[in-house]
């Protein structure tokens, strides 16, 4: 996801600057270069110096997206212009430093790009003028790109409402005779789009839960009107995402955790649970995930960060990860099959709705494949502890039989709680085991094994 939104602020940047020589876009080609390569080397600076100082992961990806925003939505300065240089420097050095010393837990409050360019609106008089929304000649490329990454994010409730939200409040707040040019700017002539796409959507800085998403659109969505004031203080697209992140962090989960490794578990031939302990409890659902960080000395094209289900319980002490190793893994990796007991790595962005439905009756079928049964170890061992019983069934689908991971829980669930488990092995199939990969036929006769079942049965 970040490389996408990386990749996807650099082609913006690179069309911006063609179109800068081709006069489709009023501004200076040379100024547009300078600007960039300053806000890249000030935000690099400034995160190489906190990430030092605070010893935590320096996660260069994000330093780059902060640095392209900010060369995106503000004005271009020229070589000669020190008020305009110390200006984009100061917003630069605010946009990296804030994720450092606005936080609270290890966890920053606000967008860095929204916090830098704020206090060099308020403090030096120097406002963004978000260029790269305002020039119909770069409006495609900002929609193109822009919707594959909230396609490869899943917000579209988050941009849809904020979208619905911000028109309906621009409208509102205008004479009916204008709607049509008020409607029309705003789509095309200011940064609406590029603020939904790329702002709206930082991870570590919006809600996690899905109503909390929306809520949070929509907050931001009727302050980043251009005619909704407090007083005298009329609401900037900043500041509206700011008041917003404030929001999110009041209803999200608070803080990064350090955790720190006390074991490695093998599961299967190729994959190793990692048992990590946290100095304080982490509450989740069953089936969530974290996002994992390391720091990588020489980090692969995919980064230093990953996503991946928190395999334990919430009612276990320790915090479990599985990962499968391949031959030729990535550098996150290799870092981290390279872990002795003592190291740490950093988890946040507690999030996920994949979770066991509220309701105890609802019947399920588990469908899970190799290592992707994580989620379920979860929610299996959590129904265990709590002595929970719940109408449900397990398809786990393997290459052979060294691949079945989990087999003590899964047991465990079956003797317990009568949660049976059907394997489908595509090698080596033993006796009461499907030969074979899932398919429609499995799937199918385990809807109609559940619509057999009464809930009553599973009582012990």
């Amino acid at each position: 996801m970040y490389r996408l939104v990386l990749y996807y602020l650099m082609a913006l940047l690179g069309t911006a600057f063609a179109f800068c020589f081709l006069k489709l876009v009023p501004n200076d080609p040379l100024a547009l270069a300078y600007t960039t390569a300053l806000t890249i080397s000030a935000c690099w600076v400034t995160n190489k110096a906190f990430a030092l100082v605070f010893e935590v992961p320096a996660n260069n990806e994000s330093v780059y997206i902060t640095a392209l925003i900010l060369a995106l939505i503000l004005d271009p300065v020229a070589v000669t212009d020190l008020k305009g240089i110390a200006a984009v420097a100061f917003a630069s050095v605010w946009a990296i430093s804030s994720k450092y010393i606005l936080a609270i837990g290890r966890k920053h409050l606000f967008n860095p790009a929204a916090i830098g360019v704020a206090l060099s609106a308020l403090l030096l008089n120097q406002p963004a003028t978000w260029w790269v929304g305002g020039n119909p000649w770069l409006l495609p490329f900002v929609l193109i790109g822009g919707i594959l990454v909230v396609r490869k994010l899943r917000r579209l409730d988050l941009v849809a409402t904020f979208l619905v939200v911000a028109i309906a409040t621009v409208l509102a707040t205008t004479e009916p005779a204008q709607y049509g040019a008020a409607f029309k700017e705003t789509l095309g002539s200011s940064p609406l789009l590029f603020f939904a796409f790329v702002m709206l959507t930082e991870p570590l800085t919006a809600p996690a839960q899905r109503w909390s998403r929306i809520a949070f659109a929509a907050i931001v969505g009727f302050l980043f009107a251009p005619n909704i004031h407090v007083g005298s203080l009329y609401f900037t697209p900043e500041l509206a995402l700011l008041v917003g992140n404030l929001f999110a962090y009041s209803v999200g989960p608070k803080g990064r955790f350090v955790l720190t490794l006390e074991r490695i578990e093998e599961t299967t031939a190729d994959s190793y649970d990692f048992i990590f302990r946290s100095q304080r409890k982490l509450a989740f659902q069953a089936g969530q995930y974290l996002e994992w960080t390391l720091g990588l000395d020489h980090s692969d094209n995919r980064g230093n960060r990953r996503y991946f289900t928190v395999a334990s319980s919430p009612t276990e002490q320790s915090v479990r990860l599985g990962v499968k190793f391949y031959p030729q893994s990535s550098a996150f990796k290799r870092a981290l099959g390279a872990m002795k007991p003592g190291a740490t790595i950093h988890a946040s962005q507690l999030a996920g709705d994949f979770t066991l439905p509220s309701d105890p009756k609802t019947k399920i079928a588990f469908l899970a494949g190799g290592i992707g049964i994580t989620p379920f170890r979860s929610m299996l061992q959590y129904l265990i502890d709590r002595e929970e019983v719940r109408p449900i069934v397990v398809l786990y689908g393997t290459e052979g039989q060294d691949d079945i991971a989990y087999r003590d829980v899964l047991g465990l669930a079956r003797r317990e709680l009568g949660i049976r488990t059907f394997h489908a092995v595509a090698k080596g199939a033993k006796r009461g085991q499907y030969p074979g990969y899932i398919d429609a036929r499995l799937v199918v006769w385990s809807r109609h094994l559940l619509e057999r079942i009464e809930f009553e049965t599973f009582r012990l």
